[in-house]
């Protein structure tokens, strides 16, 4: 597809991608589906690192530093700065007990919610050329003064997302800028920005989520999740 392989260029290139196994992030997450949970500052200023192959991301230094969190698919886990594991969620599921902003309350669930949307902001574009994800594109999009080339992607049971179904949009210069899709039972828009390059790899280093309007506008406030990545590590 056209697109998709503009796309991936633009990014970086899929054989610069496949050539990695590894990535660690500095950064910070916020936002009302963290402040309204009362965890506003639970993923502030810490460390992920994950693999480019599987989905497996580690957090360090969150709740103030003074815990750990990993995320697998079959299991969420908190440890403390030694290592001990003090708590542990087997095969998670992101239909958490309650629905909208209170189910982060949980710090299990948190960590589960942070690696699913971090995992899959730092492995897409390229995530979308997996043999199993089924990718179609849209007409485009009128983003203020831009036009804006838009791919839909159905996403496999097996691949752990934040909604099986998404819609992303890249500018004139190919770069992902918006990705909408439902989450606990809303319609939202992820926006990114500030691009900048690690290492050959192409990455929005800021993204904001914010509720979707039915004619494809968003509400601007509460901002739901803010993400803001400081550096980046390949290998």
């Amino acid at each position: 597809m056209a697109l998709l392989d503009d796309v991936i260029d633009a990014s970086g290139g899929l054989a610069r991608w496949n050539s990695l196994d590894r990535f660690t992030l500095h950064l910070s997450v916020g936002g009302s589906l963290f402040s309204s949970a009362g965890h506003a500052r639970e993923f502030k200023d810490v460390t992920a690192e994950g693999s480019t192959r599987t989905q497996s991301l580690r957090f360090t230094g969150i709740t103030g530093g003074e815990h750990s969190g990993s995320f697998q698919p079959d299991a969420i886990t908190i440890e403390g700065l030694d290592g001990e594991v003090l708590r542990t969620w087997r095969n998670p599921s992101l239909a958490f007990p309650e629905v909208g902003l209170p189910a982060l309350a949980d710090e299990l669930h948190l960590v589960f919610f942070c690696g699913v949307a971090i995992w899959n902001y730092l492995t897409n574009p390229f995530l979308l050329a997996h043999p199993d994800v089924v990718v179609e594109e849209l007409p485009p999009w009128r983003e203020g003064a831009e036009t804006w080339r838009r791919l839909r992607a159905q996403f496999p049971s097996d691949l752990i997302t934040l909604a099986p179904e998404q819609i992303f949009y890249f500018d004139e210069s190919a770069l992902q800028r918006r990705t909408d899709h439902d989450l606990f039972g809303i319609k939202v828009a992820h926006h990114s920005w500030a691009h900048d390059s690690f290492g050959g790899i192409v990455v929005p280093t800021l993204r904001r989520a914010q509720t979707l309007q039915p004619d494809g506008s968003v509400i601007a406030k509460p901002v739901l999740m803010d993400v803001e990545i400081f550096d980046a590590v390949f290998e």
